[in-house]
């Protein structure tokens, strides 16, 4: 019997932005826990990704294309039927932060009016697209979504830009409203809110803020990544509408 003719019980992960960093934590995190993760980022699979099934169940969207987005929509549904899958969690963790010609932050002067729209299109408006449009197939498992905000989101950063920081509070907002309207359907949606973590984006001088982080040092993303997978799991039963911190009380 070939695969596309099993029903594939495993519980089922779609995760954006899952090229790199978080993303690539949180593929390794759920998949070790026997999860079967359907993957989405603008990059095409590349083959340093060392989980099983990668290619066959990689999609590339762009999510700043609205077209793009409802195409990644039906690509899901239909990889979920072919291997008989049912849909249990959703991780919108892709995120896009533009900076100036020289790296430089972009404030609330100098962002162009373009990169303001782009920023809201992938951050804010591709997580309550892609929640609503695979809304079914999150009812049927009474399943959870999970929004990655930032601590960029409830303060002014030296590095994110404004666009980024406003999409990112915005995202904690949706993430209240979402779990009001979603939760009489079974679903819940909470929302993660990275500080400074370990990753190979960081920007040039980040270190100098760990002194204002009272435990001392970046975060590891396998650390985002294991509280991710605490809010798709059922230890998290009761848990919804709710921003976590994972910022070594930077935040406080």
């Amino acid at each position: 019997m070939s695969v596309n003719e099993a029903n594939d019980t495993r519980p089922t992960l779609v995760l954006t932005g899952a090229s790199r960093g978080i993303g690539h934590a949180t593929v390794k995190r759920f998949s070790s826990e026997g999860w079967r993760v359907i993957t989405c980022s603008r990059q095409a699979f590349s083959d340093k990704c060392p989980w099983p099934m990668g290619p066959e169940d990689h999609i590339q969207v762009d999510l700043s294309d609205p077209e793009n987005l409802g195409f990644a929509t039906q690509e899901i549904r239909k990889r979920l039927e072919a291997n008989g899958s049912r849909l249990n969690a959703l991780v919108n963790n892709a995120g896009i932060s533009p900076k100036g010609s020289e790296g430089e932050r972009l404030n609330s002067l100098s962002t162009a009016m373009h990169e303001w729209r782009t920023v809201f299109q992938v951050n804010f408006f591709a997580p309550i697209l892609l929640a609503r449009g695979l809304f079914e197939e999150l009812k049927s498992t009474k399943g959870s979504v999970v929004n990655v905000t930032s601590i960029a989101g409830m303060r002014v950063h030296p590095f994110a830009g404004t666009a980024y920081a406003t999409s990112k509070a915005a995202l904690a907002s949706l993430t209240r409203e979402m779990a009001a309207d979603f939760g009489p359907y079974g679903i819940r949606v909470n929302a993660i809110a990275p500080g400074e973590i370990d990753t190979s984006i960081l920007s040039p001088g980040t270190e100098k803020l760990i002194q204002d982080i009272p435990l001392r040092r970046l975060g590891r993303t396998e650390e985002v990544a294991d509280t991710i997978f605490y809010l798709c799991s059922e230890s998290s039963s009761y848990v919804s509408g709710s921003e976590i911190h994972i910022n070594g009380g930077q935040h406080v």
